[in-house]
């Protein structure tokens, strides 16, 4: 209840998480406080927020959740089976694009594990429990958090056939000027790994920006503007064309852990898949070719 508190920040949020009643909580909460001699939050209007005490707690309760975790899957799955529910956050146009497939392979081949795939254009906390594993687009510098490269990625300059025959292709960065871009939105980018679309900004101020990798990538199929799309997602659509091939970009996705979950079974096994499945599949991800214009930040 603890954890649940912290990673919510509301009595109310962590009792829903829960399946429990809000009293119950703080009542727990309360009893919990006593027990250590010490408040753990300071409980507001607008929600509750740790105390230097319950920022020291943290560290230790997490360590807590994690045995008692994999002690459950220990005793629950026996030798044969594993069993168990992985949460796994991605950027959405990797998770809807890759992982949905492979994810739901992981997901016939262990049938006692509830896999949870979560593709959202946000930054995923590993710390908080907002995912098992997150895939992420730079590695993490801070906190005690276990990180593995999976693979260097390429994006390239895309346009719909159609948007061509009507507007004509360009033939130089120049050229851009007369054309719609398709581009991200700067307040919902949540990784600075995120720039590339600026190289194109600088030749055209005409925008159409959508929010995601996907709802980006839909937008050109059907014609809305030239963008910036994942190679590995653009060559398998029908009807695109790749413009501009001087123009390229390289990225990187790590996958990023919590170092106490190599303990749980499920979650292991999950991560080895992974690691495999984008060994496996590394010239999927860089069809194209290395970066001419802008390489990976750092």
């Amino acid at each position: 209840m603890f954890l649940a508190v912290a990673r919510s920040g509301q009595l109310s949020a962590a009792a829903r998480r829960l399946g429990v009643n809000h009293t119950t909580v703080a009542r727990r909460l309360d009893a919990l406080e006593a027990e250590l001699g010490a408040a753990l939050f300071e409980r507001r209007p607008t929600g509750c927020v740790l105390t230097e005490a319950g920022e020291r707690l943290i560290p230790l309760a997490e360590r807590i959740e994690i045995e008692t975790r994999a002690a459950l899957a220990a005793v629950s799955s026996g030798e044969t089976e594993i069993t168990g529910t992985v949460r796994v956050g991605a950027p959405d146009g990797l998770g809807n694009s890759f992982l949905a497939r492979e994810l739901g392979l992981f997901a016939a081949q262990h049938p006692g594990v509830l896999v949870e795939l979560v593709p959202l254009p946000v930054k995923f906390s590993v710390s908080r429990r907002e995912a098992d594993l997150v895939i992420e687009l730079s590695r993490p510098t801070t906190g005690r958090l276990v990180a593995t490269k999976l693979v260097d990625y390429t994006l390239g300059v895309y346009a719909a056939e159609e948007y061509l025959a009507n507007h004509g292709s360009p033939a130089s960065l120049d050229d851009l000027a007369g054309h719609r871009l398709v581009t991200g939105i700067d307040d919902y980018t949540f990784s600075s790994a995120l720039d590339y679309a600026a190289t194109l900004q600088a030749y055209s101020k005409r925008l159409y920006r959508c929010a995601g990798a996907t709802s980006q990538f839909e937008a050109i199929c059907a014609g809305a503007g030239i963008g910036v799309l994942h190679d590995f997602m653009a060559l398998d659509a029908t009807g695109l064309v790749r413009v501009l091939p001087e123009v390229s970009f390289s990225r990187t996705y790590w996958l990023v852990g919590h170092p106490g979950a190599t303990s749980i079974a499920a979650i292991a096994a999950c991560r080895r898949y992974l690691v495999e499945s984008f060994r496996r599949q590394r010239r999927h991800f860089q069809p194209v070719g290395p970066a001419k214009v802008s390489s990976s930040p750092g």
